[in-house]
């Protein structure tokens, strides 16, 4: 029998709104997911999210407020055989190599939170990354007083290796305070860069 979830997604940040209505959505076999966002970047995710993943979408405007319904099932679905950030079958493991504490140039602060949505998402794949290796700055994301580091915490639980360059935490002073992972070397690092994996550069 097909299914009707409600989510409110307002007041939720970037890409919370889209991990809840695929949440929803795996969660029924048939049916529809009306979600409830408060600004047109999260109405645009959930469409582009939606059409992405092959499934039947509309959106209103409801006041100030957008409302778009999903529908899944033989009826709803377009093209199911494509997840939105999820790795294909048959393709190979990824590896994230993070050389900043900072996503994207510019703004400090604006890279901190952009960081820490990159790894809220990370942790919605399925299967979730190989490894994520640490050079440079980007040690500092696995350290004492780090931003990203709930989200990091939560990626290894799951089984993610995580290497922090010894070379670097030193430079930084930072070894006593690295909180998850562990101190590797260049030679550990370049083990996973040339290992078969796709690397994908963080800076």
């Amino acid at each position: 029998m097909p299914e009707t979830l409600n989510l409110d997604c307002k007041g939720l940040a970037c890409p919370q709104p889209v991990i809840q209505v695929k949440k929803a959505l795996d969660s029924i076999a048939e049916g529809t997911v009306t979600a409830v966002v408060d600004n047109e970047t999260a109405r645009e995710n959930i469409s582009l999210f939606a059409k992405n993943a092959g499934y039947k979408a509309s959106a209103e405007k409801s006041g100030q407020d957008y409302r778009i319904t999903i529908t899944k099932g033989r009826a709803g679905n377009v093209n199911r055989e494509r997840e939105v950030a999820d790795p294909q079958p048959g393709k190979p493991p990824m590896v994230y190599l993070i050389t900043s504490n900072l996503l994207g140039q510019g703004s400090p602060d604006l890279g901190q939170v952009l960081m820490k949505s990159l790894l809220v998402t990370l942790n919605e794949m399925n299967p979730a990354p190989m490894a994520l290796l640490f050079l440079n700055s980007g040690v500092m994301s696995a350290c004492e007083e780090s931003p990203a580091l709930e989200q990091l915490q939560s990626l290894s639980a799951k089984g993610v290796t995580m290497i922090s360059c010894g070379t670097c935490l030193d430079y930084y002073k930072l070894k006593e305070k690295l909180k998850v992972g562990r101190v590797g070397n260049m030679l550990d690092i370049n083990g996973y860069l040339c290992g078969g994996a796709k690397v994908i550069t963080i800076a």
